[in-house]
């Protein structure tokens, strides 16, 4: 019973895993500035996600007038 529940728990599954794509909102960039900035030593920030985020939402934007 246990392994079934394992095997279901992939890096993409369940709530809150990033499932949904489209295209970067400001909203969105700035969730990901947020968390980290919350959280300087997370992957997420050290990686510079959270700049390209906002580039994208930028690029984004603009296109959307």
């Amino acid at each position: 019973m246990l392994e079934n529940e394992v095997i279901g728990m992939g890096k993409n599954s369940g709530k809150g895993s990033g499932g949904q794509r489209g295209p970067m909102t400001p909203q969105a960039a700035s969730r990901v500035q947020s968390a980290g900035a919350k959280n300087p030593g997370s992957r997420t920030a050290q990686t510079g996600f959270p700049a390209r985020a906002q580039s994208a939402a930028a690029k984004g934007s603009r296109g959307a007038k």
